[in-house]
Parts: C-alpha cells; structure tokens; sequence
C-alpha cells in the first residue's frame, strides 16, 4: 500500500495523474480514504455494480409492470440474472484475492474462471427464459399499455447501466482483472437489451404492430447467449490450461533474443495464467564446468527478464541441467511415472 509519508507530494501526483480530477479530490480530503480506494479499486466497482443492479432491477420491473411488454419482462428477468450472477462475482473477487494457504498452496485465482463461466451460465438461463416468454405471449396474446411512461423507464434504466458498464470495464481493463471485465461486459449487454426495448416500444408507439414486442424479444435472447458463450469459452479455456498465446510470445522473445550468455539453450518450456498471476517452467542447459554460484546466478538475471515482460505477476520455476550429461539424467525419470510418459506433459 503507498502511503503520503513514502512518496512526496509531486511522485503522489504523478502516480495518479492517469485519473480524473475527481480522484485527485478525494485524496485530499482524505488520503487514507483514497489510498484504499486505490488499492482495491476491482473491489469498489464489483460492489457499486452490485448496488446499482438493484435499482436498474426496480425501474424494469415497474416497466413491466405498467407496460406489460414482453421485451420489458425480458429486460427485467435479464436484470435478476445479473443480480445473482454479481453477488457471485463479488464472492469470487474476494475468494480470489486471499493468499495461498496450506490447503491452496497456488492461492485462489483459478477462481476466476468459475466465476466468470457461472456468470456466462446464468446469461444463458436468462435468454432461455426470454424466450419462452415470448413465446407464451405471443400465443396467449400480446398487450401494451402506457408505452410512453414504459420508454421513458427503460431509457433511464439504459443510461445508468451505460455509466456503470463503461466504469467497471474501465477498471477492469486497467486492473487486468477479467472478473471485473466479464461484469462490465455483462452490463453492457443490458444497455442494449434496454436500447432494445426503447426502440421497439417507440415503434410500436408509432406503427401499432404489437408482434415487434415477440420478434425483439427474441433478438435480445440471441443476443445475450451469443455474448455469454464468449464468456463461457474464456472459462473453459482458463480450467484447462489454454496456452496465452501473448504471454507466449513475450517469454519466446526474452528467451530467443535476451538469453544471458552462459546460458547455452532451453527446452520444456510449460506456462499457464491463473488469474493475475503467471505460472512460468522450463529447462536451461549450461556448460558442464560452470559454478553453481554463476549458473545459478544467470538463471535468476533470466528470471526476472522473464517476470519483467509479463504485464501480471509472475512465478517462474527453472530446471538446470549440464550440457553434456542432461539427456542422460533424463533417462533416470524414464518409466517413474505409472500411467503416462513424462514426455506426455511436456
């Protein structure tokens, strides 16, 4: 945590200075205040969303409930989702921040892909729902009433998701949090879910065609599954260990262009990303008559370059090996494994 007494008045400014104005007025009326704003700024953003999902869920519902549209029913129950789908994301923000422990001797990141792909699963209960619906009342019959009071709600409903979203994908963004990401995206979604409803009320409004409630309420549906299979697809990925092809591409550089000299070649080469952090593995060869001191040295100068050109945190675990003899001490592992061939994993 960065405190006023460790920086002076001009490195302060010019830590914050990529913020807003507004962020400067808080730390002067409260540093203290300030500096915990900014230390867990996911934090603040998961649980101002989760706050807001209450109001935006009482203005749609009220919509609904004067309109008795389906596309403002659709909206609404859009809206529950969400609601649960944050308070989950919030847990698993907080779960994913606690250090490693004896239980969890990697921490608790991996969290965030089960927390992401939750959400992604709720989004998709909700389009189903949606659509059913619609369905329902398009074979039972469709009836709207007080379509202007009805836009006037969504719109307002719409605007304050579009701050909220743009806020919290913001801070995710600058965080490289993809909990607070997936949220803002979320949100999102449902400015233009709303955006939907607006749109086909006033058409409504103006051509008297009722049948646009069933037809972009099945829009919406489409809509909001196709954006939730995304982030089912970042989650699925994450659980198994996907390569990153960027992270991979930054450590082949440091590797094929910055390898220190004493260093004659490298191989095994394993990554995996869990949340903000970078699980890094691979083998390096020296020379048969280098000191451990020196080798031992090179591969931590090695180390850090490899941390320095991850933008997350990093742990990277490194395996020295003789040039001349390191194939024969492989030899030794063959046949330890029971089941598959350690080349398998590699």
């Amino acid at each position: 945590m960065l405190h006023r007494d460790v920086l002076s008045e001009h490195d302060w400014y010019h830590v914050i200075d990529q913020y807003t104005t507004l962020d400067k007025t808080f730390y002067h009326l409260s540093p203290k205040f300030y500096s915990y704003m900014k230390v867990d700024r996911i934090q603040q953003a998961l649980l101002l969303s989760f706050a807001v999902s209450f109001i935006t869920l009482a203005i749609k519902m009220t919509g609904f409930i004067l309109t008795g549209a389906t596309t403002a029913l659709s909206d609404a129950l859009e809206s529950v989702v969400h609601l649960f789908a944050v308070a989950f994301v919030v847990y698993g923000y907080y779960v994913s921040q606690k250090p490693a422990d004896n239980k969890h001797l990697y921490g608790h990141e991996r969290i965030e892909y089960l927390s992401v792909g939750v959400e992604g699963t709720v989004i998709i209960l909700a389009g189903l729902s949606i659509v059913f619906h619609a369905i329902h009342h398009f074979l039972t019959g469709i009836e709207i009433e007080r379509i202007v009071t009805g836009i006037y709600l969504m719109a307002g409903a719409a605007v304050i998701n579009l701050v909220l979203g743009l806020y919290v994908l913001k801070v995710g963004r600058q965080e490289n949090n993809m909990i607070a990401i997936s949220n803002g995206k979320h949100v999102l979604t449902d400015v233009w879910t709303s955006g939907g409803v607006v749109l086909t009320l006033l058409m409504i409004q103006f051509s008297g065609w009722l049948y646009l409630d069933t037809v972009v309420s099945l829009a919406i549906a489409a809509y909001i599954m196709f954006e939730a299979v995304k982030l089912i697809r970042y989650s699925i990925e994450g659980i198994m260990d996907t390569r990153d092809p960027k992270v991979d591409r930054a450590i082949r550089k440091i590797l094929d262009d910055e390898l220190p000299d004493a260093i004659h070649s490298w191989h095994h080469l394993r990554h995996r990303s869990s949340g903000k952090t970078t699980w890094v593995e691979l083998h390096l060869v020296f020379d048969d008559e280098i000191k451990l001191k020196k080798a031992h040295d090179e591969a931590t100068r090695l180390e850090r370059k490899l941390i320095d050109s991850l933008k997350a945190d990093a742990v990277v675990t490194l395996h020295l090996e003789p040039e001349k003899t390191h194939q024969e001490s492989h030899d030794i592992l063959r046949g330890a494994n029971k089941g598959r061939n350690l080349d398998d994993f590699v």
